[in-house]
């Protein structure tokens, strides 16, 4: 039986774990510099097209996910249906990762999405982040093509209900 993923909204209490989530080596590998991504991260926190939350198993927070109306932030993904989301995720507890949490989390969550009427969720993770191109395939996710972002090249990878 799959473990229950609970998804907390994210609040301005939980910026220093992001904060240090964001400093972990795993994450910093492939967010980039972490005053940079923090940066963003925090100052999406009020805006009305992002979506934040923690991920926790048991109680134990240990990730973080980000859902977005791919209306205000397609950087690249192309035409999309109507209400279409985005999602990026990390694993920001060492101890957590490489356990398969990642692809069973994320299926969760946009199990959740889909079933609530969303068309379509995409990511476009680095074609190099095996670990994470393999966690969204697992977790349903097809890949679609090679596509230009302004953060560099990206595999679009979506799920359809």
């Amino acid at each position: 039986m799959a473990p229950d993923y609970a998804f907390r909204p994210m609040a301005g209490a939980d910026l220093p774990l992001i904060r240090n989530w964001l400093e972990t080596p795993e994450v910093r590998s492939w967010w980039g510099e972490p005053a940079e991504q923090y940066a963003l991260v925090s100052g999406d926190l009020e805006h009305p097209d992002m979506d934040q939350f923690i991920v926790a198993l048991g109680g134990h927070p240990f990730g973080y996910i980000q859902c977005y109306a791919l209306s205000t932030w397609n950087q690249g993904f192309g035409p999309q249906p109507p209400r279409t989301r985005g999602i990026d995720q990390f694993i920001g507890d060492p101890e957590m990762i490489g356990r398969g949490h990642g692809s069973r989390f994320i299926r969760q969550f946009v199990d959740t999405l889909l079933k609530s009427g969303i068309p379509r969720i995409v990511t476009d993770p680095d074609p190099d982040n095996g670990r994470a191109v393999r966690a969204y395939a697992k977790a349903g996710f097809q890949s679609d093509r090679m596509i230009d972002t302004p953060d560099g090249s990206a595999l679009l990878m979506m799920r359809n209900p």
